[in-house]
């Protein structure tokens, strides 16, 4: 018995340590796609948007002849936005800083498009266009939801594939930290707003 007792204890150490390596990798693979599926969801909510952009600007175009820099601007941001892509396997805060950008230039030029409207009392009645800019509102509160659960997705992963000692065994399974979506820069300081009724 004794001259098996060092295999015993060999065979013990690779079962246990083979449990412990499949633990860590089957919960990181299982927080990776949570991550995923979040990822789909900002997506889907970007989308949602951009296709509500589309019906906008179309809706301005038959109702007023709009300033055709500002719906220009608005087309060219929403091009540039749905250009911007991003593997969810591989999120860097590079990347999200990029996708940022690019989703801050769709709001910028719509924001632009909507102060403008103001000029025109007829589109600002027009029911389609109403219902629009209602639902793109509902649709700027989707996207900061999916945000926040896309963060609160990454969270648990990265706590996982960083606390040791899972960060051992992960970084050689090739898990990485990934990136949280942050503010845009300049987000934390108020805009300024100035009524000028004359």
């Amino acid at each position: 018995m004794r001259k098996f007792l060092p295999w015993i204890i060999i065979g013990l150490v690779i079962v246990i340590g083979y449990f412990w390596i499949k633990g860590i990798n089957n919960t990181a693979v299982t927080l990776n796609e949570n991550i995923r599926e979040s990822w789909g969801n900002v997506e889907t909510s970007y989308q949602r948007r951009n296709d509500l952009i589309g019906n906008l600007v179309k809706t301005v175009q038959g109702a007023a002849e709009f300033e055709k820099s500002t719906l220009t601007a608005v087309t060219e941001a929403r091009a540039n936005a749905t250009r911007t892509t991003i593997d969810p396997s591989n999120i860097t805060p590079e990347q999200l800083a990029e996708f940022n950008k690019a989703q801050t230039g769709v709001s910028s030029a719509l924001s632009r498009l909507l102060v403008a409207v103001e000029a025109y009392p007829d589109l600002k009645a027009n029911q389609n266009f109403l219902k629009l800019q209602d639902e793109l509102a509902s649709t700027e509160n989707q996207i900061l939801t999916a945000r926040t659960r896309f963060n609160e997705a990454v969270k648990p992963y990265n706590n996982h594939v960083n606390t040791f000692p899972n960060s051992l065994i992960a970084g050689m399974l090739g898990y990485k930290e990934k990136a949280y979506f942050a503010a845009v820069e300049g987000a934390d300081k108020a805009p300024e707003v100035n009524f000028n009724f004359k």
